[in-house]
């Protein structure tokens, strides 16, 4: 497979910025030079959003069955490059080799899902008032889709959307996000290996700012879906109102656990690592808040310092790592500085001080107790290795607690009354619920949130209507 990690790919082909214009792309976990890529201008933006206008036109009018058959090509060539795919990942995101090996799963999972829903878009036949008139209603492509995706999952994220777009009929310009582009790249060399018309998926490189306004302001580009911040989202919005672009939002989270006292800690424990942990903490559905019952909090906290320790920090590629690095030094500083002010305000560190490494970046697990609302942790989202803890008395009260952020992203429930669990877990004001399990991201299931965690939803059939618009025909015989 033909690679080419410093050139943006646009119309089936392998091109750079005309300017020469360039970004680079390091290792967060040695700071190594790992490539660079070109950045795009405006008008090499709009040739790219022309190229998928023009590609939509006969991608839309092809056979369902015809564009299912490459998007089981385009899964089926990931799996055939797994381990080639997996150790970009790491070496741009810094993620544990084993997650990433398990991202590229993930991500061909959405190619092969998709391709049989794209099998599956049905229209309806409505019952008119009048017997000589026939109510038809079809689903259609809504267009060019513009794709925005985050740095920690730089596959899965993208392959989420591209997978769904393509199986509606859309065409895609999809913009990496900066830190982690030659993930994006390689799936577009995989788009090539399979043969995938020109103009049906683009991938573009270069200033954020600059390709995100080209797509919300061009007229061609019929929806943006974003997975980001909470403040770029609610930029986006702004923008779209001069176009009335459709959207669709997966934003911050700030997901809380609520642990109960009949729940079995010890047959926990496994998920509520994976939970908080995963890629170090850096996922929009990692647990920010655990709020653990009272009776059982000491026991609960002890469990939670000595298996947290057991944990290795340290460079991804290492086969023997559990947590790898921040992204970024800002990414470091943010999370220090949510530790310092819980401290400050009467949080008490559970575990010992994190224990030096040969990267900055890489941070030990922390564990905070007495965690209270007047702390900057509490509301904001963590993104690093660090557990909170508060308790509380009453089903209400853990209630009132877990719903007390203005996002509504994920949240958690462990207990071992399952009648409980999900009285409690339907007054949670969150898109997505897991109970007694932390894994909850499924290619079936819909991925999405509420409040200012966003709108819209990515995976399953409700992810593929994201991509459709409804047409309504009355027809009189």
């Amino acid at each position: 497979m033909e690679k080419n990690p410093s050139l943006c790919f646009v119309n089936g082909q392998w091109v750079g910025s005309r300017s020469g214009a360039s970004s680079d792309v390091r290792n967060p976990a040695t700071n190594a030079l790992l490539a660079t890529v070109p950045a795009l201008e405006e008008q090499e933006v709009d040739q790219a959003i022309a190229a998928a206008h023009q590609a939509f036109l006969n991608w839309r009018s092809r056979p369902a069955r015809e564009r299912a058959n490459f998007l089981r090509k385009i899964g089926d060539l990931l799996l055939l490059h797994q381990d080639a795919c997996a150790h970009t990942i790491t070496a741009e995101q810094g993620k544990p080799l084993k997650e990433s090996r398990g991202e590229v799963v993930y991500a061909a999972n959405y190619f092969s899902w998709f391709a049989e829903e794209a099998l599956r878009v049905y229209g309806d036949i409505i019952p008119a008032d009048d017997p000589s008139k026939r109510i038809f209603v079809m689903k259609h492509p809504i267009g060019v889709v513009g794709a925005i995706t985050p740095w920690n999952f730089p596959l899965a994220m993208l392959a989420r959307k591209l997978a769904a777009a393509l199986a509606a009929g859309c065409t895609c310009v999809a913009k990496p996000a900066p830190e982690t582009p030659l993930t994006a790249l390689f799936l577009a060399s995989v788009c090539e290996e399979a043969q995938l018309p020109a103009g049906v998926v683009n991938i573009l490189t270069g200033d954020a700012e600059l390709i995100g306004a080209r797509l919300m302001q061009s007229d061609l580009v019929k929806k943006v879906t974003f997975t980001g911040s909470t403040e770029v989202g609610k930029l986006l919005i702004r923008q779209s109102a001069d176009t009335v672009k459709k959207l669709t939002l997966e934003l911050g989270g700030n997901a809380p656990c609520i642990i109960f006292d009949d729940a079995d800690l010890m047959r926990a424990m496994d998920g509520i690592l994976f939970g908080k942990y995963r890629n170090a903490g850096q996922t929009c559905v990692c647990i920010n808040r655990f709020l653990v019952h009272e009776a059982i909090a000491a026991d609960f906290s002890r469990l939670l310092c000595e298996h947290s320790k057991q944990l290795r920090v340290g460079n991804g590629a290492d086969e023997s790592t559990d947590i790898g690095p921040l992204i970024s030094d800002v990414a470091v500083e943010k999370v220090q500085n949510l530790v310092t002010d819980a401290l400050s305000h009467g949080a008490v560190r559970l575990t010992d001080s994190p224990s030096a490494t040969t990267n900055s970046r890489c941070m030990s697990p922390i564990v905070l107790g007495k965690i209270s609302p007047s702390m900057k942790i509490w509301s904001e989202e963590i993104f690093g290795p660090v557990s909170t803890i508060t308790t509380f008395s009453n089903d209400r009260e853990a209630i009132d607690r877990a719903n007390d952020t203005c996002y509504g992203l994920a949240a958690y429930i462990y207990s071992g009354d399952l009648s409980r669990a999900l009285r409690v877990g339907e007054q949670l004001e969150f898109g997505m619920v897991g109970i007694n399990d932390t894994a909850i991201s499924a290619v079936q299931a819909p991925f999405g949130g509420i409040k200012q965690s966003g709108f819209g939803r990515e995976g399953s059939r409700y992810g593929l209507d994201e991509y459709l618009t409804l047409q309504y025909m009355s027809v009189r015989g």
